[in-house]
């Protein structure tokens, strides 16, 4: 497989998953607003976000493909960003015990130049365990919680709270490959 293109993200796990697939790629983050906008729904969100991720790379590379993403989770209609404290670990982790939530991702693949643009979202849902106590001030303690929506990281420590998965497993650790990379075959970034 072969590939060029720009991965406009910061987000490690991203990059991990898309190089173990063998894609050829730079990483040039984008730096946008992330706040919802009134009446905003997560999948609207999500997509937005995406798309302007990539207009951000794409404006100062016209000719590259760029691909932009961003994930969220939800309980219910409540969304858990990246938890800034211990305490709001711990609040995150406290809702998501014992119960199904879900994980949305929207991605966008841009080459500005060829005015193409392609976007999409995946959900997954994934059940918790019931957390013991002891257990969620162990992982509060650990590093893994602050960067990551929800405040878990399903591929790290957390994989031990995780009972159920439904639909994309690399999606919930923050970008579905099948869809994108099927994406990025179909607009011509990547080739076999």
């Amino acid at each position: 497989m072969t590939s060029s293109f720009i991965l406009a993200s910061a987000s490690p796990r991203r990059e991990q998953l898309l190089r173990e697939t063998g894609l050829r790629f730079d990483v040039v983050p984008s730096d946008v607003n992330e706040d919802f906008r009134r009446g905003e729904v997560p999948v609207e969100y999500v997509e937005r976000l995406s798309r302007e991720k990539c207009h951000a790379v794409s404006r100062t590379m016209p000719n590259a493909w760029v691909l932009g993403a961003d994930t969220i989770v939800l309980v219910g209609s409540e969304v858990l960003g990246k938890p800034r404290s211990r305490e709001e670990a711990r609040k995150m982790l406290m809702k998501l015990s014992g119960r199904e939530h879900r994980v949305i991702t929207g991605f966008a693949i841009e080459n500005k130049s060829s005015r193409v643009m392609v976007c999409g979202a995946v959900e997954s849902t994934v059940v918790f365990k019931t957390i013991e106590k002891d257990e969620l001030e162990w992982y509060i303690s650990t590093p893994e919680p602050y960067d990551k929506a929800g405040g878990y990281a399903v591929q790290g420590m957390a994989g031990y709270f995780v009972r159920e998965i439904h639909g994309s497993y690399s999606n919930v650790v923050g970008l579905p490959l099948t869809e994108v990379v099927t994406a990025l075959k179909n607009v011509g970034a990547v080739t076999f």
